[in-house]
């Protein structure tokens, strides 16, 4: 198993969904983030946090590289300098608790 991660602009929130939805992911997990990273300073120095997200899922290796495919070839960001970013991990365990009846 594989987990693909995904980190993008909060505007992207809608691409990414229809990105998973064509490859055929329909169980995943998104939540808001903090984006730090460079740029030009702000009127106070520092540089504004994005308002960034993840959404990850665990899949079989074979839709894993067809998202990381979709990924880099997806055009249509709400920033072009804040792309979609993808990264795979392996999953080397996994188990669920049991049931309750």
């Amino acid at each position: 198993m594989k987990m693909i991660l995904l980190m993008y602009l909060e505007d992207d929130d809608a691409t990414v969904r229809r990105l998973l939805e064509k490859e055929g992911i329909t169980g995943y997990s998104a939540m808001p983030l903090e984006g730090h990273g460079g740029g030009a300073p702000g009127w106070y120095g520092d540089v504004p946090t994005f308002r960034s997200r993840m959404a990850f899922a665990i899949v079989e290796p074979s839709r894993a590289e067809a998202l990381l495919e979709a990924v880099s070839t997806c055009t249509g960001c709400a920033d072009p300098t804040h792309p979609i970013h993808a990264v795979q991990v392996d999953v080397e365990k996994a188990t669920a608790s049991l049931a309750s009846p």
